[in-house]
């Protein structure tokens, strides 16, 4: 069975988003993406639209000195969502970030629509940022 058009957008997604490359990371992005992460730290919120998610990943490596990598352990899809169940690992001010991310998205016509950033330990994930 062929693989889901849908991972092949995530795949090229993470693979921008870990190169840097926001150009590339543009073309998989909707303008008008919105991207949810939960918790009570300083980068939770909704960010709306594509230049305030990349602010927000922009931050993401600048508070980790470019520390932060997502490494991707399986990604699933349909026509309705796409889920990536990724670990990440990042280190600041002395603190260390380990644990598992899932991510579901919404996908049209190639681009990411909406996305939700769920952890594993949402309350250590907060701590990590604060």
């Amino acid at each position: 069975m062929a693989d889901h058009p849908n991972i092949g957008v995530f795949h090229r997604a993470l693979e921008a988003f870990s190169a840097g490359d926001m150009e590339a990371l543009a073309e998989v992005f909707h303008p008008d993406v919105v991207w949810h992460l939960g918790g009570h730290g300083p980068l939770a919120g909704d960010y709306e639209g594509r230049e305030a998610a990349f602010a927000m990943f922009q931050r993401e490596f600048e508070l980790t000195g470019g520390t932060y990598r997502p490494r991707l352990h399986d990604v699933l899809a349909n026509d309705k969502h796409t889920v990536a169940l990724l670990h990440v690992t990042a280190s600041r001010e002395g603190k260390e970030l380990d644990m598992n991310e899932t991510i579901v998205f919404h996908i049209r016509d190639g681009r990411i629509t909406e996305a939700w950033g769920l952890w594993s330990d949402q309350q250590a994930y907060d701590a990590f940022w604060s």
